[in-house]
């Protein structure tokens, strides 16, 4: 939704539901680190690829800058530094039934949060990767009771520099991006408030997070009829 710097529509074809659009960077940014596993397609001279790897924010600069690696050959396949990239973010998704409005009609819908960022990734010096992979370790580390470090022995160190050798990493400087959050905004508070209870219920569409995100969705106000959007 972003088509000069962070602002404005994205030239990507997602379909154009403006009730769902996120267009404010903080609450793209939010998404992403709370979301970090990634989608990386390229359009190359030979056609798309398409990977997954985990990405970290970087936390300077008021826009959206990233930082992740690659295991090689993957930079050449996707011809980095060379064109435009997206990277494709998944928040809180899942099934939304029918059944759980308790209204005279109704369809089945998805509900979802998703983060299309493009830009041109450019491949960093194997020291700089090494201190992003340490602090994509650390950051995944950080949680646990007991966080493992790279650097926690000399052999580790030496491994790890060994290792490095065997990914590119890269930077990626956000230029425009379209972001969605669908959270049943169109149905009424009522409705959503069912919704909300049942995703919170044990069984196969037991789903918490979706359910939170739900409550945390901003609510425009609707008016007319409620209609049904089953995308």
């Amino acid at each position: 939704m972003a088509a000069s710097p962070m602002t404005g529509w994205a030239r990507a074809p997602m379909r154009r539901t403006p009730e769902y659009a996120v267009q404010d960077v903080a609450a793209v940014r939010r998404m992403i680190a709370a979301h970090p596993w990634a989608t990386l397609v390229s359009h190359t001279s030979t056609g798309l690829v398409v990977s997954h790897y985990p990405i970290l924010l970087e936390d300077a600069g008021p826009g959206l800058t990233v930082v992740g690696h690659v295991g090689r050959p993957d930079e050449k396949l996707h011809e980095l530094g060379r064109h435009e990239a997206v990277l494709v973010f998944y928040g809180a998704s899942g099934y939304v039934s029918p059944s759980w409005y308790d209204l005279p009609v109704g369809v089945p819908t998805w509900n979802f949060e998703v983060v299309h960022a493009y830009g041109v990734p450019q491949i960093l010096e194997d020291a700089e990767n090494l201190r992003e992979l340490e602090r994509l370790v650390d950051h995944f580390e950080d949680p646990l009771p007991n966080p493992f470090r790279m650097r926690a022995t000399l052999a580790n160190e030496a491994y790890a520099e060994r290792i490095v050798r065997g990914t590119v990493g890269f930077r990626m400087t956000i230029t425009r991006f379209e972001a969605k959050n669908k959270m049943s905004q169109d149905k009424p508070a009522a409705v959503r408030e069912r919704i909300v209870h049942a995703l919170r219920q044990p069984g196969p569409y037991s789903n918490p997070e979706l359910a939170e995100r739900i409550l945390s969705a901003q609510r425009p106000v609707l008016s007319g009829s409620v209609g049904e959007r089953p995308g």
